[in-house]
């Protein structure tokens, strides 16, 4: 008679142990796609960076980064601009964020006078420390 009770064995009750199985399997597929489209969604201008043995700079936050191509062309972030939109762009950045560190990429075959003249705009635009971006010799 007590075969057909199922209130002691505990079998066919509520069971109580979550089951982490799924959430596991859909972080590590999460992870995947994060580790495959990272390197895509870092787009930006192809320069080539001077060498120079330097200390890295630390800030606590993400720098604005503006490029000056081997051309004297400058962007913000990948996005060409040119002196008028690039003094615009940076005040409205200084704006909004007075702190933000601003680093400037130039390539090493761009005229140096190209490079100050970036750097000038920024100054103008408000901006009080500027960085300038090399690669580790």
């Amino acid at each position: 008679m007590g075969m057909g009770s199922s209130m002691g064995s505990g079998r066919h009750g509520p069971m109580s142990d979550i089951n982490v199985t799924p959430m596991v399997d859909i972080m590590l597929v999460l992870l995947i796609i994060f580790m495959v489209a990272a390197p895509l969604l870092s787009q930006g201008v192809e320069v080539e960076l001077p060498n120079a043995q330097a200390n890295p700079m630390s800030s606590e936050q993400e720098p604005l980064v503006v490029t000056v191509t081997a051309g004297g062309v400058p962007s913000i972030e990948g996005k060409t601009v040119n002196m008028d939109q690039l003094s615009v762009r940076i005040r409205a950045v200084k704006l909004a964020n007075p702190r933000l560190p601003i680093y400037v990429r130039g390539d090493q075959r761009a005229n140096y006078g190209d490079i100050m003249r970036v750097m000038a705009e920024i100054q103008q635009a408000g901006a009080t420390e500027i960085g300038l971006m090399t690669e580790p010799r």
